[in-house]
């Protein structure tokens, strides 16, 4: 036994350096067919033997079954975005900044490659946890599909206590290409670059499908650590490599803004010639304890920026404009141009968002435009070539009818919407939505569509008929899942709020907040169905677009028809309770939170001030009443400032509620 403990060993050793060789270094030791020989024996040793089955081994990149769902895992130290600098000067005065409170900054810069972020938690030199980045506090596990990715080493090559090592996980331009052709062979939704490609591949729950995309993992930093010694991120990079990982390159240490903006110029000159997206640079205070000094804001750290390109315009004629309808209805008119490569991907495509910005830049159809890839992903329009006129260009007409299902269109806002519930290019998506709002498990995006392109659901209503039968018919459903789910829809059925009923409906403009309020204003559905327009425009936050959109709604003989099948497949609404203390401070008023609360969490805050009448939303605008300022505010505090909002403070916020007798 022990000679086959031996040769196991040497197997395991040789094929991971061969690995790292082969993906890291890109120099191979050994032929592929040798490899594989080798791999195989290695196979057949784990099979007979797997007692003996070494942690990383080549073994244990392949074979994990497909998961249910990703668990959530906190991120020892927090993990969080840059902020970025959109030009050389932003660049320059970040810096400058720096180096008048510490002249002996130095600046360590390199790529940054337009990828998914990953940390990867190595406790005595083995891969314990891949967590992706999530909200910077804590993110997904996927360790299983993490472990097939070649260039992230099962065990580092030193022996440390703990290191969390972060990366970029990405796919190369040509790979992505490959990637997206295959899809295309397939009559399978192709991705929009790159970036997104890795995000997908990372987070499929069946790692089989992460194992036939070529994913490569890069590192750039460090998070947390044990048993190291290391002050400064100049030294990281080097110790990374030491460690078996493929490191951002090229690499410099700067030491004032001229060095680092003559690197900037001479990675915009040669982005093209990497194998992968970049989409700016990465500038980082070298020295820890400056960084520390310098610590974070809610968002980001102070101690490095992101440096992003200029993104390269092009022209090209737009031939044609089609609308799509998208999830609640909203009609996107979108332009068809004449193909056009950009930064490595050819576009063809690209949304002109809404009818205000046609004619703020004037667009139409046989147009010569410029074109970019805003933030180098998403395609957009930034100007018209008036000058090339023909005067056969035609105008772009709203539209007057849902392009899917010949609906009534109605204006909301800057967006037009299709309200028919039973639209079949929006079913899927609102049923999705009505899974999130009624908080269905198993009712997601895959289930959504599948219940939609098997006709087992035909409208919004045919949902609350569906049997375990039907569930059956999915793909990956079986007895108990179908069960799990025709069960959830039942309890549900068994009592929802008006609240919650007149979100799901998918009404234009009606969300969380707006629905808040209806139901607190009507209190019963009948009420609400047989609402006025002058009832409506007097609820706080209703003005006359919205309530004349209700009304519309409302008012269509299908959504009718819908509505009343919903309620005879047995579902109950919930009377709304009515506000506490109905004349109290907030009682009606639309109230903004920013910033982080010491004595209650966000949500217990909101939860409060919605069961006392507020009307809560997320977002300042003219119409906002009160914003409560806690430590740290964001953006939204000079937006109030702006506006001329009530500023109440996290303080005075609890003294109000004192005296009038809440709290």
């Amino acid at each position: 036994m022990d000679e086959v403990v031996k040769k196991y060993n040497e197997l395991v050793d040789f094929l991971n350096k061969c690995d790292y060789y082969y993906y890291v270094l890109d120099n191979p030791i050994i032929s592929d067919a040798e490899y594989d020989e080798l791999k195989k024996e290695l196979f057949e040793i784990e099979r007979k033997y797997p007692q003996i089955i070494r942690p990383d081994s080549p073994s244990q990149r392949v074979g994990f079954k497909p998961s249910k769902e990703f668990k959530e895992i906190e991120h020892k130290e927090k993990m969080l975005s840059l902020d970025n600098a959109e030009s050389e000067e932003e660049i320059i005065d970040w810096i400058r900044k720096i180096k008048r409170d510490y002249p002996n900054a130095t600046f360590v810069v390199e790529p940054k490659f337009d990828g998914t972020s990953l940390e990867l938690v190595y406790e005595n030199s083995i891969l314990k946890f891949a967590i992706t980045r999530g909200d910077g506090l804590k993110g997904e596990d996927v360790t299983n599909n993490a472990k097939i990715i070649k260039t992230i080493p099962l065990k580092i090559l030193k022996d440390i206590k703990r290191i969390d090592v972060r990366g970029e996980v990405l796919i190369s331009k040509e790979d992505f290409k490959k990637l997206n052709e295959e899809l295309l062979k397939n009559h399978e939704r192709t991705f929009a670059n790159p970036r997104n490609a890795a995000a997908g591949s990372l987070r499929q729950l069946d790692p089989s499908i992460t194992a036939k995309r070529r994913l490569t993992f890069i590192a750039w930093g460090i998070g947390y650590f044990e048993g190291l010694e290391i002050d400064n991120q100049f030294d990281v990079l080097k110790l990374l490599k030491e460690l078996g990982f493929k490191v951002s390159e090229p690499v410099k240490l700067c030491n004032d803004e001229n060095e680092v903006v003559e690197f900037y110029k001479e990675m915009f000159k040669n982005r093209d010639n990497f194998p992968f997206e970049l989409d700016g640079i990465v500038i980082k205070v070298n020295e820890f304890y400056i960084q520390k000094e310098l610590g974070w804001t809610i968002r980001a750290p102070k101690w490095a920026i992101a440096g992003k390109f200029q993104a390269v315009e092009k022209t090209t004629k737009i031939v044609n404009v089609v609308f799509q309808v998208g999830r609640m209805g909203i009609i996107t008119p979108v332009a068809i141009l004449e193909p056009v490569e950009i930064s490595g991907v050819v576009v063809s495509r690209v949304s002109l968002h809404n009818f205000d910005i046609i004619r703020k830049l004037d667009i139409r159809i046989g147009d010569w435009v410029y074109v970019r890839r805003a933030g180098e992903v998403i395609p957009e329009i930034t100007s018209v070539i008036k000058e090339r006129r023909t005067g056969g260009e035609k105008i772009i007409q709203e539209p007057r009818n849902c392009p899917s299902c010949n609906g009534e269109v109605i204006k909301d806002g800057a967006y037009y919407k299709c309200i028919n519930l039973s639209c079949p290019a929006k079913l899927a998506s609102h049923i999705q939505y009505v899974g999130e709002v009624l908080e269905i498990e198993g009712l997601g995006e895959a289930t959504s569509n599948n219940l939609v392109k098997l006709n087992l659901v035909k409208d919004l209503a045919d949902l609350f008929y569906l049997t375990v039968s039907d569930f059956l018919k999915l793909p990956n459903f079986a007895e108990i899942s179908s069960k799990k789910l025709y069960n959830e829809i039942q309890k549900v059925k068994e009592g929802i709020s008006l609240e919650k009923f007149i979100m799901m409906l998918g009404i234009p403009s009606i969300g969380k907040a707006n629905a808040k309020a209806l139901a607190n204003k009507f209190r019963t559905l009948d009420k609400f169905l047989n609402c006025t327009y002058y009832e409506l425009i007097s609820i706080s936050g209703i003005g006359y677009e919205i309530a004349t959109n209700v009304i519309k709604f409302l008012r269509d003989e299908n959504n009718r028809r819908i509505i009343e099948k919903i309620l005879k497949s047995g579902i109950k609404i919930t009377e709304e309770e009515k506000a506490k203390k109905l004349s109290n401070f907030f009682y009606n008023k639309k109230v903004v939170i920013t910033g982080e609360l010491s004595k209650f969490t966000r949500d217990e805050v909101i939860k409060f001030l919605e069961s006392i009448g507020a009307i809560v939303s997320n977002n300042v605008s003219s119409k906002t009443d009160y914003l409560i300022v806690g430590k740290n505010p964001g953006s939204k505090l000079e937006k109030a400032k702006k506006y001329n909002i009530k500023i109440i403070s996290e303080e005075e916020f609890y003294e109000i509620l004192k005296s009038e007798g809440i709290l």
